[in-house]
């Protein structure tokens, strides 16, 4: 049976209400490697998880370092209460497994408005195709060599106007952009959005990368609750150098208000 996003990032408190048990899910990775966005949502699980109360329950902001790539299995998430204030607290969390440290990550949670309206906005959402006119990104993308194993509980579809590398065709722009829905009809949440800001494929494939992109360090905002539907995507790098890129990803809901902002650091080659 497939698990989905809320199995797959369950945490159970340790005795010393300080620590939580998890289990890394072999659904939720590329290859054998659990994807990034995947553990930033199972350490933003527990850091929300750590104050019994559940004042602050949503991630506004989440920045992880990528030390050392867990395997799927147990694990566990050490958390830390840093400062707790009125509407925000700040908290450190890290994923150790087999006495290493994974990945560190810190976050700011506060209480996000569901029926909040944006006062001002200039990120309007990434024009697309209808959902059926654009590709599904399948469980073994051709020519790759790798299973990507997300595909079966994640449905993401590209914008054809994009695909021109999946045929020998790279693109001067390095984009992507597309369609993303949960499989099991999950609606998106705030946590969700940690997973989705790092769920798509490089951008740099668009322009002619090969191979794992693995990020060094990730950092998102959520913006707001998202409406039930699908969410659209957009990410595109903005400089490749020394064998690193940074990229950019934003998330817009079925209103079509930004949910989601991200940038990473990640090693690239070609």
């Amino acid at each position: 049976m497939l698990a989905g996003f809320i199995d797959a990032t369950k945490v159970a408190v340790r005795s010393d209400g300080a620590s939580f048990e998890v289990e890394l899910d072999p659904q939720w990775t590329i290859g054998d490697k659990p994807n990034g966005g995947y553990l930033l949502s199972v350490l933003a699980r527990a850091a929300t998880s750590a104050d019994p109360a559940g004042r602050h329950p949503h991630p506004l902001a989440a920045s992880a370092t990528y030390l050392a790539a867990p395997t799927v299995g147990p694990a566990v998430v050490e958390v830390t209460t840093l400062r707790t204030g009125r509407s925000a607290s700040q908290l450190r969390a890290r994923l150790v497994q087999g006495g290493q440290a994974c990945v560190e990550a810190l976050f700011t949670l506060g209480r996000l408005d569901p029926d909040a309206e944006p006062r001002w906005a200039n990120s309007p959402a990434v024009p697309l195709p209808p959902e059926d006119d654009c590709p599904v990104i399948p469980v073994e993308p051709p020519g790759s060599g790798v299973k990507v194993n997300l595909m079966e509980v994640v449905e993401q579809r590209l914008d054809p106007a994009v695909l021109g590398f999946a045929f020998g065709q790279p693109s001067e722009r390095a984009e992507l952009r597309g369609w993303l829905r949960f499989i099991d009809g999950m609606e998106p949440d705030p946590i969700s959005l940690l997973f989705v800001a790092d769920s798509f494929p490089p951008a740099t494939f668009a322009i002619g990368s090969v191979g794992w992109v693995p990020t060094l360090e990730l950092t998102v905002y959520v913006r707001a609750v998202p409406a039930p539907g699908p969410l659209r995507v957009r990410q595109v790098a903005r400089l490749v150098e020394d064998g690193l890129v940074d990229e950019v990803c934003e998330v817009w809901d079925s209103r079509g208000r930004l949910v989601a902002q991200a940038t990473q650091l990640a090693k690239v080659r070609f």
